[in-house]
């Protein structure tokens, strides 16, 4: 019997959408705002959603308090209220978009959750902005 968890987490970080390869100018008209020098905010929302088989004996696909622990330890501790582009080890080299974070948060949840399970992260940037990744 299939079936998929959620588990929700919120942290606030600053970013900013810079690509070092290219000139001023160029960063400017593909990123706009968000290229700021002195960078900009989000609270964002990540859910990560595992999906796999029911276990029949305790009748959990996997205990919630083990998977919010995780993203605890794992995911909002290391983003939560920093600076993305200058902080956080993950984007040295990595534009920090909400797609590469939402990449990011699934490959460290990846190495941390049973290969048995299938894991999704949706990520809100914005109560309108959102990306999806499940891998592949």
């Amino acid at each position: 019997m299939r079936i998929t968890v959620c588990r929700k987490g919120h942290f606030s970080a600053a970013h900013r959408l810079h690509n070092p390869n290219w000139d001023d100018e160029k960063n400017q008209r593909v990123f706009g705002d968000c290229n700021n020098p002195q960078f900009h905010g989000h609270n964002y929302e990540v859910i990560v959603k595992v999906t796999g088989e029911l276990d029949p004996e305790t009748g959990y696909l996997i205990d919630l308090k083990i998977l919010r622990d995780m993203i605890n330890e794992h995911v909002l501790d290391r983003f939560d209220h920093r600076n993305l582009y200058t902080e956080v080890e993950d984007f040295r080299n990595l534009n920090p978009t909400a797609e590469n974070i939402a990449i990011v948060i699934w490959k460290i949840l990846r190495e941390k959750i049973d290969k048995k399970y299938e894991i999704k992260v949706t990520l809100y940037e914005t109560e309108r902005n959102f990306v999806e990744y499940e891998g592949q």
